[in-house]
């Protein structure tokens, strides 16, 4: 741990470069890191210097967002751990929503009197708007650990603390469920503080239900509302957790419409379902009112759109492309989208969704993701190649698998 002199000091600074801001602006500038003070310039002209506690939400709706949250259920699968981590550093810690309103809290015995004084507790709004600077906004904001040291907060009511917070995913989709925030006082700043944010960040995501619609997990269709979709590799569906018998064309509309929750006109629905194809509207109304019939009911017309919750392995695959998380994305892809389909619209979505996949994989050729995505892609060598010539020759599991699959193709 840092010398108790060298922390003093270190606090001396950031009051001084606090001072400096709130008396001059600008000239703050260059005496702490980019994004407090950036965050101190959002902080100014909505939160007062003299602000003494955290805004509370609502309690109510507090609650029921945190009933509702995947974040329950993981934080109560390890919450022994949280507690015993409070405990033996006498932190608070504290779990928020992506708007970084405090869902849940445990301190130890002299940060949880703290914490009280501040409403540092469910319900509170610790976004650098309400509040001022602090970890939680910033690992939210950022989306990157953060830490926040004494004087670096905004508000001079926090102070006295050191925070150190991680963004907590859902380790499927990569959506952002909140942040976990451990503080403490600045005297009590210690190095590995916010690689233990880290960590128990990491546990709790290891914790949050699996999604059913990720179609790499063991889950039951039958307990998912709504309407689930796999298109890629396979066709099944489900609504409400039955599992639905539906024929070619039916399977394409159905999945045109997942595609397009702002509906479609019949005219419309058409040329994406036929193309140029000399196939009558009244053929494609037909298709229309069987599949209607087998949703229940469930299918409006003028434009024709899917009244309920809609999920599919497209969104999910394409979703965790955007958040950089290619080995899940692979995982997620099974393969052809709707294979043998001959309307224009899916064929070009599936195109779509399979070079976003490779190029994701030459960008990035995570050993374990290029061996998921050659069972797919056998004669695909360029994948193969690029993820060999990455290892450079590192001894890697993967190894023999690529260099096998290599030596398949060129046969």
């Amino acid at each position: 741990m840092p010398r108790s002199e060298e922390l003093q000091a270190r606090r001396m600074d950031a009051v001084r470069a606090w001072t400096s801001f709130v008396e001059h602006g600008d000239e703050a500038s260059g005496l702490v890191r980019p994004e407090i003070l950036s965050s101190w310039a959002r902080s100014e002209p909505v939160v007062p210097t003299d602000v003494t506690e955290a805004p509370l939400a609502d309690e109510s709706e507090t609650a029921a967002w945190w009933r509702g949250s995947p974040l329950q259920t993981a934080v109560e699968r390890v919450e022994a751990e949280l507690r015993r981590t409070a405990e033996d550093g006498d932190l608070v810690v504290a779990v928020t929503d992506p708007q970084t309103r405090i869902l849940w809290t445990y301190g130890g015995r002299v940060m949880r009197r703290k914490a009280e004084t501040v409403n540092f507790v469910p319900g509170g709004r610790w976004d650098d708007l309400s509040v001022g600077t602090n970890a939680l906004d910033l690992a939210n904001r950022l989306d990157a650990p953060a830490m926040v040291f004494s004087a670096e907060h905004y508000a001079p009511i926090v102070h006295n603390w050191v925070c150190w917070a991680a963004p907590v995913h859902d380790p499927v989709t990569g959506a952002q469920l909140g942040v976990i925030d451990l503080s403490t006082t600045w005297d009590r700043t210690h190095p590995i503080g916010l690689a233990t944010a880290r960590v128990l960040a990491r546990l709790i995501e290891t914790a949050v239900p699996a999604s059913a619609h990720h179609p790499g997990v063991a889950v039951d269709e039958r307990t998912e509302p709504g309407l689930v979709m796999r298109l890629l590799g396979t066709v099944e569906v489900w609504l409400d957790g039955q599992r639905l018998l539906l024929n070619r064309r039916q399977s394409e509309v159905l999945a045109l419409l997942a595609m397009h929750p702002e509906g479609l006109s019949l005219e419309q629905l058409h040329a994406l379902v036929y193309g140029d194809q000399a196939v009558t509207l009244s053929t494609l109304k037909a298709e229309v009112s069987h599949l209607r019939a087998a949703l229940g009911g469930q299918l409006s017309s003028r434009p024709y759109r899917l009244p309920m919750p809609v999920a599919t392995d497209v969104d999910l695959v394409l979703g965790l492309l955007r958040h950089g998380r290619v080995a899940a994305a692979v995982d997620a892809y099974g393969g052809d989208l709707l294979p043998g389909t001959n309307s224009p619209a899916l064929t070009e979505l599936g195109e779509y969704v399979a070079v976003a996949v490779r190029e994701a994989l030459l960008a990035d050729p995570q050993p374990d993701a290029v061996v998921r995505y050659s069972e797919l892609a056998p004669y695909d060598t360029e994948v193969v190649e690029v993820c060999l010539a990455a290892l450079a020759g590192r001894p890697h599991p993967a190894v023999p698998l690529l260099k096998g699959r290599l030596a398949a193709a060129s046969r």
